[in-house]
């Protein structure tokens, strides 16, 4: 499902606008990101959690030459789904 299906499904389901399910979705992108940029977590309820994982600096090599490389040091976002999710996706 696309960003554009997925603002349909939701106005169909909620009786809102495409523009104001696309404000909420927007705004929440927003604060999601915010919140992981200051190292808080964010529950989506019924979804999961994405949280920040640092990912520590390491030796790693090129794979087509072969050659050592070093691999810097990095913050990713983690989701874990939550358990009403896997229950129903399983």
């Amino acid at each position: 499902m696309n960003k554009q299906e997925l603002i349909n499904a939701v106005a169909e389901q909620t009786g809102e606008t495409k523009a104001t399910v696309t404000k909420v979705l927007e705004a929440m992108s927003e604060v999601a990101t915010a919140s992981l940029q200051a190292g808080d977590e964010v529950m989506l309820h019924g979804l999961g959690k994405l949280k920040t994982k640092e990912s520590a600096a390491r030796t790693g090599r090129n794979p087509a030459t072969g050659e050592e490389i070093d691999i810097p040091a990095k913050t990713t976002v983690k989701f874990t789904a939550a358990k009403a999710l896997k229950d129903a996706v399983a």
